[in-house]
């Protein structure tokens, strides 16, 4: 485990974007060391000055296929699994090649800030139809999600496991979805990148595992969140329907180029040989979704937060400090911890926060300290 003066020393946004003596909790990337045979590979690419374009790079299919069976017990047709740069490039391209301006996709508010960008982006019309919240529970509400189809909506981005929230969606929710999508011919782009860091206690279901997804579902996922290399930029395209797989060919041919050597093949080594990692890392950050809990009934017992069922990430409301929509900008500049505010994810989440729990026992209790101060 890394300590803050090591990490400060990098050069990832998470550690340059702001003054020395803030705490970042804000970026989704973790503060652990990458798997060590992701690094060797690495290392001896570098070493042999293999570091050209991107070319015929089946590895990563099969080594995607071989995680799937392996842990979702799902088998992707390899021959419809196309590269792109990252999950949000493809997302971008996916969604443009389907569509036209003005075209209205359905977002599941509070949900990943990108997909607002994205969308505005590809000069799309946004609509929500947010997470109904009970206690608890934060699920899709499938009312809204239908009544949005019949008014005319012809995408839905879906966060699968979503973020920030940290929730999985049910079979039953996933099936209602691609029911919903069938009746209305209207794509579903499900971003899975969170989905490699499920919790031993819970399932994934990948969407185009359900049959009903299959003929206007597409899935976008990457090994760089849950094998911690952002930065190596690579991601896959996925579908499970030839017709499905032949529209996107409108897709740019250069969409496969413009991914990196090096990420292409630190996908296909973590997703082939990465899992006695991968599992190493699960069981440090059920400690720490668990230790949030316990560190927030210590030092700020008002605070409500869930423990996720998925992935590093607290989403925890903290209208009981008063701080109002701007808590995040007051907590940098007063107490030098850096989250990321709850408008980002939806205007109507100000009172939430969203923090990173990948790091240290140490820094995470430090985190919330300053938070409570």
């Amino acid at each position: 485990m890394r300590d803050l003066t090591e990490l400060q020393k990098l050069h990832s946004s998470k550690w340059l974007r702001y003054s020395p003596d803030v705490l970042p909790m804000h970026v989704a990337e973790m503060d652990f060391e990458v798997d060590p045979g992701v690094r060797a590979l690495l290392a001896e690419m570098i070493t042999k000055s293999d570091l050209g374009y991107l070319g015929p790079i089946p590895e990563v299919a099969e080594a995607f296929v071989g995680f799937a069976q392996r842990h979702w017990g799902w088998t992707p047709d390899a021959a419809q699994i196309r590269m792109t740069t990252d999950v949000g490039v493809g997302v971008v391209e996916v969604i443009r090649a389907l569509s036209k301006p003005g075209d209205k996709v359905i977002i599941n508010s509070p949900v990943y800030h990108s997909f607002y960008m994205w969308l505005d982006e590809l000069k799309l019309t946004t609509v929500d139809a947010p997470l109904i919240h009970e206690g608890d529970d934060w699920r899709l509400d499938l009312a809204a999600i239908e009544a949005q189809f019949v008014a005319g909506a012809r995408f839905i981005l879906l966060s699968s496991p979503h973020n920030p929230v940290g929730r999985i969606h049910t079979v039953e929710e996933l099936t209602a979805i691609a029911e919903l999508s069938n009746k209305y011919n209207a794509y579903v782009i499900s971003d899975e990148i969170h989905a490699p860091l499920t919790y031993a206690d819970q399932k994934f279901i990948p969407y185009l595992s359900i049959p009903a997804a299959q003929r206007l579902g597409v899935v976008v996922t990457s090994s760089s969140k849950a094998f911690n290399f952002a930065g190596l930029k690579a991601a896959i395209i996925v579908t499970q329907n030839q017709e499905m797989f032949e529209e996107l060919n409108a897709m740019p041919e250069a969409n496969h180029w413009r991914a990196s050597l090096l990420g292409g093949f630190a996908m296909a080594k973590a997703f082939a040989g990465g899992d006695k990692w991968l599992a190493e890392t699960i069981t440090q950050l059920d400690h720490n979704r668990k230790l949030v809990k316990e560190l927030l009934a210590k030092y700020l017992p008002d605070a409500k937060y869930v423990i996720p069922q998925n992935s590093y990430l607290a989403w925890i409301d903290i209208s009981c400090l008063g701080l109002g929509d701007n808590a995040s900008e007051y907590l940098i500049e007063h107490k030098k911890v850096a989250f990321n505010p709850g408008t980002e994810f939806g205007e109507q989440f100000g009172a939430y926060i969203r923090l990173n729990f990948a790091t240290s026992p140490e820094i995470i209790e430090e985190g919330i300290k300053r938070l409570a101060s």
